[in-house]
């Protein structure tokens, strides 16, 4: 996949043509990630660059008036003599605004693309406990079907908590385990007593069903996906 470094738009000779193309060779290869409907990492890279133009732009005026010294890092000091240039060019300055403008318009409609896909996706999940769900639901399995395969994805999850600027989040870490074949004997209640009997660190779990009628890419798509909805589905179960 072709990338793009951090300061990208900074880098090197600051000339809005070649930087414009630069940009759609880049988002190119993203778009035909996602007409094969695959989302990750392709998504969340397009993301972070068009979170950083609208740090960089948005810092623009104080950066005008004082030198933001707040700012650390390898990213910002590679930017540190672009700054001081900054304040003392004004058509340096045009170029990089004019940059920075046609940037974000072009990435924020890629990512709308990508967006639109992971919400089809996301709204094509449907998520149901096997057997019944104990009061810990921290640690358990869940079991991935797509499509009309009979394959069914095992994975074992862990969730965990953690804050960023005084808010609260849930993380999900999962292990792959195996590829079941699900039929009439092999169920997924069938499925589950295997784990319970061939795992005995989790005699107890929470195991979850997570299907959908569509085929889409497992790793790029699908599984990533399915573990935010299931990090959603069972914090709103917890708080009900």
């Amino acid at each position: 996949m072709k990338t793009l470094s951090q300061t990208w738009f900074a880098d090197g000779y600051i000339d809005f043509e070649l930087k414009k193309y630069t940009l759609l060779a880049y988002l190119q290869e993203i778009n035909k990630y996602f007409s094969q409907n695959k989302l990750y990492p392709q998504l969340a890279d397009v993301v972070f660059h068009y979170n950083n133009l609208i740090a960089f732009k948005e810092n623009k005026k104080i950066l005008q008036e004082q030198f933001p010294k707040k700012f650390t890092g390898i990213q910002i000091q590679k930017l540190q003599l672009l700054y001081e240039a900054m304040i003392e060019d004004d058509e340096l300055m045009k170029e990089l605004e004019d940059i920075i403008n046609y940037s974000v318009q072009e990435i924020k409609s890629t990512i709308e693309n990508g967006t639109e896909i992971y919400e089809f996706v996301e709204h094509k999940i449907h998520i149901q406990p096997v057997g019944i769900v104990p009061l810990h639901q921290q640690e358990g399995y869940f079991l991935l079907c797509e499509g009309s395969t009979k394959n069914t994805w095992v994975y074992q999850y862990r969730l965990s908590f953690f804050e960023k600027h005084n808010e609260k989040y849930r993380s999900i870490i999962t292990q792959f385990i195996d590829v079941w074949q699900r039929t009439i004997v092999n169920s997924y209640e069938n499925i589950k007593t295997e784990l319970i009997k061939n795992r005995s660190e989790l005699p107890n779990p929470a195991v979850y069903a997570l299907e959908t009628d569509y085929s889409f890419p497992i790793e790029e798509t699908l599984l990533p996906i399915a573990k935010r909805s299931l990090v959603k589905y069972i914090s709103d179960e917890m708080k009900g």
